[in-house]
């Protein structure tokens, strides 16, 4: 896969220890780990924008989906292997492309993954991905979403240029969306150390079990954060260097870390 029209940054190349490779969500960019990054002073970082988000939204969707953006990260990888650290369908994005190709990754970090096609997830959340996915016209699917997460002042704030962003990105979200029907990998194929990051947003949210349940289905190690968010990387970042730290140090010392399925 060419990484000629993918946004690819690279981060405090002069720090020690192998690269963390952050891959971003849906809808997001990797602009919005800037927080994160500058915590993280001492690592060296590489983001990039996925395909058809950000600035790669002209590499187009491709029909797009967590194995097309499995493949892409694999390309940004180009052979040197990484620890690799993703927030939500990112972190999916992570844990699939590490089952196609263990040998490039030192080891695996997802905040909050939807692990949607697995029987553990709630219908609940199944149907509010199928809903996404059977969205008519993806720009407006991609503007209800943004004016839902930003309020509609904010949202009618923005200039003409980035709201025209977001909307465009609306064909790659839907694209994520409908690739969540059928099972990313099998989970005896994930067999590099992992670790599921979560938060939760109040003392009653079921986001901590169901992550934990996750983490136990693919023998990860779970962080959880107590109140941090769904899009902690923006709104509380220690919490999300917190994870790329316990990442960084799950490659480095792997036993120590397994738990067993």
């Amino acid at each position: 896969m060419s990484l000629a029209a993918l946004y690819v940054e690279h981060h405090h190349t002069g720090a020690p220890g192998p690269t963390v490779v952050i891959v971003h969500g849906s809808p997001d960019r990797s602009r919005n780990f800037r927080r994160v990054i500058d915590l993280l002073e001492d690592v060296p970082i590489t983001v990039y924008d996925r395909r058809g988000y950000g600035r790669s939204l002209v590499a187009g969707a491709r029909g797009g989906g967590i194995g097309v953006h499995a493949d892409d990260l694999l390309a940004v990888l180009d052979g040197t292997p990484a620890v690799v650290v993703g927030q939500s369908a990112g972190g999916a994005t992570a844990l699939t492309a590490a089952a196609k190709a263990p040998e490039l990754f030192l080891a695996v970090g997802a905040w909050e993954p939807p692990m949607t096609p697995y029987e553990w997830w709630p219908e609940q959340l199944k149907a509010q991905t199928r809903a996404w996915a059977e969205a008519p016209d993806p720009y407006e699917l991609a503007e209800d979403f943004n004016r839902g997460m930003l309020g509609d002042e904010r949202y009618d704030a923005l200039s003409d240029d980035t709201r025209a962003m977001l909307r465009a990105e609306g064909v790659a979200f839907r694209a994520d969306m409908r690739s969540q029907d059928a099972r990313y990998f099998e989970l005896d194929e994930l067999t590099t150390p992992s670790v599921i990051g979560c938060g939760a947003d109040d003392v009653t949210s079921p986001f901590p079990g169901l992550h934990s349940q996750t983490a136990a289905m693919t023998s990860s190690s779970l962080l959880h954060v107590p109140g941090a968010m769904h899009g902690a990387h923006t709104q509380q970042p220690e919490s999300w260097a917190q994870l790329v730290r316990a990442t960084v140090a799950l490659a480095s010392d792997p036993v120590s870390h397994e738990t067993p399925r």
